[in-house]
């Protein structure tokens, strides 16, 4: 059972992402775009934290943040951006989507290790 989900059609992020978090004691489940990612959560209630980009085909991150929250009523998983966009009117977006935080590339693990701990019951 994984504590984190990692979004990305990026296959190198998802391994720097995934790498750095399974080396500092998370459980990392891995998606390729945000369908997959829904289906991962779905499938996985221990999931606590989902780390997206969100420029992927089939389903962007801010429209699988909106299903997460809608459709899925899961309200309690944090949601972090992690993209190369830095639009206000996005951010925007994804506040009033739910989205707990917005982490511009490129991913400095150090900078996110206490709060991700922290939203994943790790100490």
């Amino acid at each position: 059972m994984a504590n984190v989900l990692v979004v990305d059609d990026s296959s190198t992020m998802r391994e720097i992402v995934s790498g750095y978090l399974n080396k500092h004691g998370f459980d990392v489940a891995l998606a390729t775009d945000g369908r997959d990612g829904l289906v991962q959560l779905k499938a996985d209630p221990g999931i606590k934290l989902v780390v997206s980009d969100i420029n992927m085909p089939n389903m962007d991150g801010l429209a699988m943040a909106d299903k997460i929250r809608n459709e899925l009523g899961n309200k309690s998983v944090h949601i972090i951006m992690l993209t190369t966009e830095d639009n206000p009117v996005m951010r925007e977006r994804g506040r009033a989507i739910g989205v707990t935080g917005w982490i511009v590339k490129p991913f400095r693990g150090d900078a996110v290790l206490g709060p991700f701990k922290k939203f994943c019951g790790i100490t």
